[in-house]
């Protein structure tokens, strides 16, 4: 076989970088925005009611260390099935490597399925069938846009981004001159020192409010198909976690002043019911836009899923079938195929307050991992490659303190 030949084989195998920054951030936006806000706002009021947007304010300074975090690891190791990557520099144990690269897949697909649950509520608006129809329905079609080109998908999940982000937008301008209630009721926020039951009601929201966060991580796993990833990708993920965090603050507050926090929690459509009150539209006009915010999340989640395990067979992890690549899409659609079905059996199986907590909470974990992986990198001074994005020592530490420490209160709350 020829030298040339070769070189074409192996190229045919790789993932093309064709990814810009306003990809990448509208990838993030549609994980982030999608999976959390429409879908556990409702559950958010229910545990902590109107101090709802102070567990949301913690999460977001917990997740800013781990995004520096994952800015220089990513930038060292842009490479699919990122975590994974990053174990295995620092500990040079592939038991390890294998074990926290199918921990993100399995974190991802407990975190798709839990969004799948989560949109059935707002299709039945329209389409009054049995959830478990529903739900096979949008898995099933979500998996097969999923499986397009990468360009072609997260083109698609960007316009159903724009699409969601507006209806947050219309959500926050509808509120924020709605009355006075979203100003003047502020001090109800913060709870009194002596308030345990209020406190506990936030440290149990603190989960949710990592969920509704999660999704900037995943950007590191689409790093071999960024252009320019030293420069792409830092700024992708800080701007997607703070447009998230910015975004996700006033909707919440808005919600929790418009509607009583316990009606919120009842309701199967709650961003649609804040939307009803405050405007006096019908419920079917946010649900329209809550639909197309949770099928991108869960779009977006597939494609991550397949790139971790297309990474993960790549090194030897996996059976190298998982590597092949459709010769028309560019895309691994057997690894495809594999998340899209478990996503469905889970979706199909798991109630969605106890899938939202175990996302977090393996979410976490792997965040802890993945800090003292850089830890044990900047440990040994290796030299970065050229561009790469240097945090300050302290910060992968606080990253791991924080969410070690995020972990343990919600086991004793």
């Amino acid at each position: 076989m020829s030298v040339q030949s070769v070189a074409t084989r192996d190229a045919s195998r790789r993932l093309v970088r064709s990814l810009t920054l306003t990809h990448a951030v509208l990838y993030g936006l549609g994980v982030t925005i999608g999976a959390g806000i429409y879908v556990l706002i409702g559950l958010a009021a229910g545990r902590s009611g109107l101090h709802a947007p102070l567990a949301f304010m913690g999460a977001a300074l917990v997740m800013a260390f781990n995004a520096a975090s994952f800015a220089e690891l990513g930038t060292r190791m842009p490479v699919s099935a990122s975590e994974a990557a990053y174990v295995q520099a620092a500990f040079e144990l592939d038991w390890l490597s294998l074990a926290v690269g199918l921990l993100v897949v399995m974190t991802a697909i407990v975190s798709a399925a839990t969004i799948g649950v989560g949109s059935a509520g707002y299709i039945a608006v329209f389409l009054p069938l049995p959830a478990p129809w529903i739900i096979s329905g949008v898995v099933l079609a979500m998996g097969i846009v999923a499986g397009l080109a990468t360009v072609q998908s997260v083109t698609f999940a960007g316009f159903m981004t724009l699409i969601n982000v507006g209806g947050l937008a219309l959500i926050i301008i509808v509120g924020l001159g709605h009355g006075t209630d979203v100003v003047t009721r502020l001090p109800e926020i913060w709870p009194s020192a002596g308030d345990a039951t209020a406190w506990a009601g936030i440290a149990r929201t603190a989960l949710i409010a990592v969920f509704a966060l999660l999704g900037f991580e995943l950007l590191v796993n689409i790093a071999e198909e960024l252009k320019e990833p030293s420069r792409t990708l830092p700024r992708a993920l800080f701007l997607t976690l703070g447009l998230t965090a910015l975004i996700h603050g006033l909707v919440v507050w808005i919600a929790v002043t418009a509607v009583p926090p316990q009606e919120l929690a009842r309701s199967k459509a709650p961003l649609a019911l804040v939307f009803e009150r405050l405007t006096g539209l019908p419920l079917v006009t946010m649900s329209a836009i809550a639909i197309v915010a949770t099928l991108n999340g869960i779009i977006v989640h597939m494609i991550m899923i397949a790139r971790v395990i297309y990474g993960l067979a790549d090194r030897g992890g996996l059976p190298k079938a998982l590597t092949r690549l459709n010769p028309v899409t560019h895309t691994p659609l057997l690894a495809t195929a594999f998340g899209v079905g478990t996503i469905l059996v889970l979706a199909l199986t798991v109630p969605l307050a106890g899938l939202a907590d175990l996302t977090a909470g393996l979410t976490l974990v792997i965040f802890a991992v993945v800090n003292l992986a850089l830890i044990r990198i900047k440990g040994r001074n290796d030299a970065p490659p050229l561009g790469t994005f240097i945090c300050p020592r302290w910060v992968p530490f606080a990253g791991l303190v924080s969410s070690v420490l995020l972990l343990v209160v919600d086991l004793i709350v």
